[in-house]
């Protein structure tokens, strides 16, 4: 059994299909299949289901993915450990939701371009659930996102607490109001993040804790977007003061609830089973020496 197989096994199973997995490993699907066909003698089982142009795993093929799974990730945290030495350039994937990644990323990258000029940083903005599999799966060093996370599989770190604030455009009457009741939103149209987005869950969450139910007329992909939107006077929104910015000061206004004190919790996650290279030991350092603070007004 080579690890070629095993790999070719994996993105079968994946993309369901020996012609579109053949592409991606650059082969040819004749190769491909007399690599699974040996494969299956090797195991005494079938591994799939040929329906048509459908690869479909069969039981013997889905426990065989799981281990296959856990090998590879083993093989690739070998091979990165083994290369990882001071003589190397040092790469790290850091992922971060969409509320984080403009806003509290770029201060830690500036200040990393002076302190470890070697460090190569790459980023991955994307939505909680899609973050939490990608670390999982070994594609992400570490990823800052949303409390909770319960995966027995990955190491949770707090990061940081940070309120929530009201957010509506310059001309809206909360804009001038001296006083905000979290009640007085239900009437109001809300801008958010798509439903992927945990902030837009733990928006939904605040607003059943005071007993209605946010009327949504728009999910964005991206906070600008939303606050965008919220400038131009179409509905509020409720958003980690952390992406907050001087380019917002001309058309929205954040302000605190005076009844209610909603946050979150940061947090940064990594895979308890993969090596950890010296970039990704100096990215956690950075953040825990605090040298990225999240906004403050």
């Amino acid at each position: 059994m080579e690890l070629y197989q095993l790999r070719s096994f994996t993105t079968i199973a994946e993309v369901g299909n020996f012609t579109h997995a053949a592409k991606a490993l650059a082969t040819t699907q004749p190769t491909l299949s007399q690599q699974i066909i040996n494969l299956e003698k090797e195991l005494g089982q079938r591994l799939f289901h040929r329906l048509g142009r459908r690869a479909v795993l069969t039981e013997a093929g889905q426990v065989f993915l799981d281990r296959t799974r856990r090998i590879l990730f083993e093989v690739d945290s070998a091979r990165q450990e083994i290369a990882d030495h001071p003589g190397m350039d040092r790469r790290i994937t850091v992922g971060a939701v969409p509320s984080v990644a403009p806003y509290m990323l770029p201060p830690l990258i500036a200040q990393a371009r002076i302190e470890h000029p070697n460090l190569d940083i790459h980023i991955r903005e994307d939505f909680h659930p899609a973050l939490v599999q990608a670390v999982l799966e070994g594609e992400l060093d570490l990823a800052i996102v949303s409390g909770p996370v319960h995966e027995s599989a990955l190491a949770v770190e707090p990061y940081i607490r940070e309120p929530l604030l009201l957010v509506v455009g310059e001309q809206h009457p909360f804009a001038t109001r001296e006083k905000i009741l979290t009640a007085d939103l239900a009437a109001e149209t809300f801008v958010m993040l798509g439903s992927s987005s945990l902030l837009a869950e733990q928006v939904r969450s605040f607003c059943g804790d005071h007993r209605f139910t946010p009327r949504i007329g728009y999910r964005c992909a991206q906070v600008a977007t939303v606050k965008t939107l919220v400038a131009l006077g179409v509905g509020i929104s409720i958003l980690p003061r952390s992406s907050q910015s001087s380019k917002d000061l001309d058309t929205l206004v954040y302000r605190k609830l005076s009844d209610s004190s909603p946050e979150r919790e940061l947090q940064i996650i990594r895979h308890q089973q993969r090596y950890q290279s010296r970039g990704a030991a100096q990215f956690l350092g950075m953040l825990k020496a605090g040298v990225m603070q999240p906004v403050t007004h």
